[in-house]
Formats: C-alpha cells, structure tokens, sequence
C-alpha cells in the first residue's frame, strides 16, 4: 500500500472527488426503494395517478443525477490510476536503469519486463476499481441493512444474519487468493522468459532444426501456468455463488416472514418491495465488490512484486563528489590482487589480478571460453564490485568516484554489438551528444565505418533499424566502435569487439586506435593472438587465474597457454602477425 499511495501523492483532489461522486451516487441509489414504496403504497393504493407521475419523475431525477455522479467518479478515478501507474513506471524503469550486473543477473530480464508491464497493469487496474467500488460497496450494503430497519425493523434482522456470513466468504476467499495470484505472476515470469528466449533465438532455433522441441518446452510452462491459473481461478470463482445463495436464502426468509405482516396488516406491500429491494442492491453490489476483491488481489500480489525492484538495493549507486578526478601521474588502472566471485557461485570468477596499466598504453587480454576475461574488464567501470582486492583508477580505489564520472572516464565497446533504433548519428552521440559532424566521420574512419556510412542514403543520418539489423555483424561492430572512440574518454575497452571483422579491416583498425591523439589507455580482449600481438602488456587468462604476462614474445617463450593458442593459430609458428 506504501508503494500505491506514494505515487497517488500528486493525485489527492482525484482520490478524494472519484470516492466522493460515488458515495453521492450510493445515497441515490438508496432512495430509490423509498420513492418505489410511496409509489406502492400512496399512488397506485388510493390509485392516484398524478402521485404516480410525480414520483416517477423523482425516480428519472435520481437516475440521472446518479448517472452524472457515476461519470464523473469514474473519470477521476481513472485518471488518478493512470497517474499513479505512469509514475511508477517512469520510477521503476529509472531504478532499474541502475542495476548493477548483479542486481540483472539476480531478478533475470523477463521477470523484470513483466513487472515493468503486467504488474503495473494490474495495479492500475486495482486502484482504478477501489476507487470506484470500494466505498460504494460498502455504503450501500451496510446502508440497505440501515434502510431496512427504517422500513421495518422486525424483518431487518434478516440483514444482521446475512451480511456477517457474506463477510466471512468474501474474506476467507481474499486470503487464500492472495498467495496464489502471487504464485501465478511467477509462473508468468517463466512464460515470459520462454518466449523472450525463443523469440531472440528463433534464428539458432531454425539452423538446429529445434522448433518442436521449443514448441514442447513451452506448451510445458503454458501449460503449468494455466494449471495454476485454473485453480486460482476456481478457488476465487466460489465468492459468486456463494453469494447468490447466500443473498436469495435472506430474499426467501424476506418473503417468508413478511407474508403473514401484510396478512395482518402489520407491514404494507410498498414495505416488502422496498426490503426486497434493498436485499437485491446489496446482491448486486457483493457481485461488483467480488469483481473487485479479485482485481484487488491480484494488484496485492503485483505491488509485492514491484516493491521488491525497490527494495533491491543498487550495488553500484553512488553519491560521491564529482570533484574527485584522481592522480594524472598514477596509473589509469591498477589491479590489486584483485578477484571477483559472483552471487551464489561456489568459485571465484577471476582471482588474484596484479598489473598496472599507464596512459597510451594497450593491453592485451586472452585466454579459453570462459576463462574471465570479459569479467575481468567489468571491473574497471564497476559493472561488477571486486569481492577481495582493489581496482583503482588513476590512484584511487573505483568505489571511491562518483558512479556516472567513473563510467564517463571509461568508453567499451561489449561482446554483443549492440544498435538501438534512430539513426548513424543518434547512435554515435550516445558518446558524445554534443559531437560535431567532423568529430562522428573521425570516429567513422578510425573505426573503418567511414566508406560504408557514407554509401548510405543519409550518411550520419541513415536510418538504423531495432538492434541494427539493417547492418551486418561486421558493420555493427564497427560502428559501436565508433561510438565509443567519439567519446575520447581516457580508457577505451575493446571486448572481442573485431570478432566479425577480418583480419585486414582489423589491422587496419589496430593501427587507427594506435595513433589515437588523445592516448587512450586500451583494453583488447580477443581470441586471436594477432590482435594483441602488439600490444604493451599481454594478459594470459585461465580459470580466471593469470597464468602469463608480458609481451608477445615473452609470453612464448615463458607461457605454455599462450604458446598453445598462438600455435593452433598460426602452424608454421612463425607467421607474420
């Protein structure tokens, strides 16, 4: 509820007018049986047809009046739902943007798509109905009960007896909905990730001839969702009957014990219509206030879920000053013995990391899938925290800066080209919004994009389509690198970014980077040895353990591993690299 009522803080005159209107048109609706029972008993007893129009015409007023009251409690209360919802999206999907690699790797993507979708939805929709029902509900069934012993107070107990047992069912049936629909938001994870990874494999799926099986794996989570969902839904589906039976027991017994009264003369036939009326009203308003109880649920259970994205504390957020720039003279980045286990593994991903890494220097990263080289320069900007040692950056430990300095400091280009829909242009200002034209073609050409960029209708201002698929893996490449050279930032990370590329455009590349004006610090992660033949300082990874460094002859001569992928690479051991 603290998480609801936070982003509901903008909306106090909508939560207070919606509830407001409604309970004006309960009140309304609660006149109606009287003006029914005068009509009964005045009009058509003495057969005065005047007095039967005239409280006919009481009867349109009070529709109408109540029509104008429903539609404007509704438009309030929808909008404040809406307000309430865009607010939490535009929060949740802020805090998400600061989740550490950790924090990603913990909750899992898809669970995070269909807490940013599903769940808000669902939320929207339960503050939209509470506002709506909650307080009519409630007026008109404990004021029909009120209304009845005006009417008359001997058949008014009838009211004490039914209305106690339909609280019991509609309680006891909210808290054992509560869990389930928490149960079945999780399963939607499941079915949500399925499809997110079939859908962005589908291309592998189809090369391996994998699709029955695909189809098979999810039919098994569908499946099991729906099992869920079926008992959720049969459980909660008890409160409409239920009900019935219990609200047409009270209309009987009405009938029952009113029959002799009016026999008698005791109670009047307005007087019984009106009592039955109101038994009715409370029917029909228990069937709306069961649609909302599910509604509502389902919201409890979705707002747990996004208060936990809240509540999951942001590893790499930082206050710090921006004044701190660090020692120009020390190394840009040193390792400290440093090593890094991630969340729930049993074994350190990379472990005791020494070297030092000075401006204009390039160092080179290689070793076997997996071997932690990828982990090891994550480091660096603080995608993950070293869990034992130190990273520092130009003499300072890395947790020391300023979380968004540090990472402007630091320009890498990831395993993964990754492009986002707009244009050439509006992917390389990712680097530097303020670049000029000059500054993205020199990014273009050190990045050997230059030819390819310029052949497009638009040149900068060609059209990149989702996740660049307009480009090939080459090109796509090739322009994250030119992203990240515009930045000009003093370490430039390089990981397996030249994979697609072949091996004269990546020479060509190696040397455009070595003659960079501004002397970055480099980090070349690759698979070949010829990308980091050149290279200053050479780090040999295996088991997340430095088993090497040095230079590239060095390294032949004193390190087996490297000697072992340079020879599987070049046979005649002697090539020109």
């Amino acid at each position: 509820m603290k998480l609801v009522l936070r982003f509901l803080k903008k909306y106090k005159l909508e939560c207070i007018i919606a509830p407001l209107f409604k309970l004006l048109e309960a009140c309304f609706d609660l006149m109606v049986p009287l003006v029914v029972r005068s009509i009964i008993d005045v009009g058509i007893a003495n057969g005065d047809k005047t007095y039967i129009i005239q409280r006919c015409l009481i009867l349109v007023a009070l529709g109408i009046i109540g029509l104008v009251c429903a539609i404007i409690a509704q438009y309030f209360a929808a909008k404040a739902a809406v307000g309430m919802a865009t607010g939490l999206r535009h929060s949740l999907f802020e805090h998400l943007g600061r989740f550490s690699y950790s924090n990603t790797d913990n909750m899992g993507t898809s669970s995070m798509i269909t807490r940013m979708t599903s769940d808000v939805n669902q939320l929207q929709s339960g503050v939209n109905m509470t506002l709506r029902l909650f307080l009519r509900s409630p007026i008109i069934v404990f004021g029909a009960m009120i209304m009845a012993f005006f009417v008359d107070p001997d058949i008014a107990w009838i009211f004490v007896l039914v209305i106690p047992v339909l609280s019991v069912i509609v309680f006891g049936i909210i808290l054992a909905g509560i869990p389930l629909y928490k149960k079945v938001q999780s399963k939607l994870d499941t079915v949500t990730s399925k499809t997110r990874e079939t859908l962005s494999g589908v291309r592998v799926i189809r090369a391996f001839n994998k699709e029955q099986d695909e189809i098979r794996d999810f039919e098994d989570a569908n499946v099991e969702h729906t099992r869920l969902q079926n008992f959720t839904g049969k459980i909660t589906s008890l409160m409409n009957p239920l009900t019935y039976v219990i609200v047409n027991l009270g209309i009987i017994a009405i009938i029952y014990f009113s029959a002799p009264a009016v026999n008698s003369g005791e109670m009047s036939r307005g007087g019984v219509v009106a009592v039955y009326n109101y038994m009715t009203q409370i029917l029909v308003e228990l069937v709306k206030l069961a649609n909302t109880i599910f509604l509502v649920t389902k919201a409890l259970a979705c707002a747990r879920r996004v208060q936990s994205v809240f509540d999951t504390p942001v590893a790499d957020e930082s206050e710090k000053s921006f004044d701190i720039r660090g020692d120009e003279n020390a190394p840009v980045v040193e390792f400290k013995n440093a090593s890094l286990t991630y969340t729930s593994a049993s074994a350190p991903s990379v472990s005791g990391v020494s070297f030092s890494a000075y401006k204009g220097m390039t160092v080179g990263i290689i070793g076997s899938t997996g071997s932690g080289k990828t982990t090891l320069v994550n480091m660096i900007p603080r995608f993950y925290d070293a869990t034992e040692g130190e990273v520092r950056f130009k003499g300072l430990s890395v947790t020391e800066y300023d979380t968004e300095f540090l990472r402007s400091q630091i320009a890498i280009v990831p395993q993964k080209a990754v492009l986002f829909k707009g244009t050439v242009r509006s992917n390389l200002c990712w680097g530097k919004p303020d670049a000029t034209d000059d500054e993205l073609w020199d990014a273009l050409r050190i990045a050997q994009a230059a030819d390819f960029v310029a052949d497009k209708d638009g040149g900068l201002d060609a059209k990149v389509e989702q996740k660049g698929r307009n480009f090939s893996g080459g090109q796509r490449q090739r322009l994250c690198i030119a992203r990240a050279i515009v930045s000009k930032s003093p370490v430039l990370i390089l990981d397996d970014s030249a994979s697609a590329l072949d091996f004269a455009t990546e020479a060509k590349l190696r040397h455009a980077i070595r003659e960079l004006d501004y002397n970055p610090c480099v980090f070349i992660i690759s698979q070949r040895t010829s990308s980091i033949a050149h290279a200053d300082l050479t780090l040999v990874l295996e088991d997340g353990e430095v088993v090497g460094i040095g230079k590239h002859s060095e390294l032949l001569e004193s390190c087996d591993v490297y000697r072992e992928i340079y020879q599987s690479q070049f046979k005649g051991g002697d090539a020109n690299v």
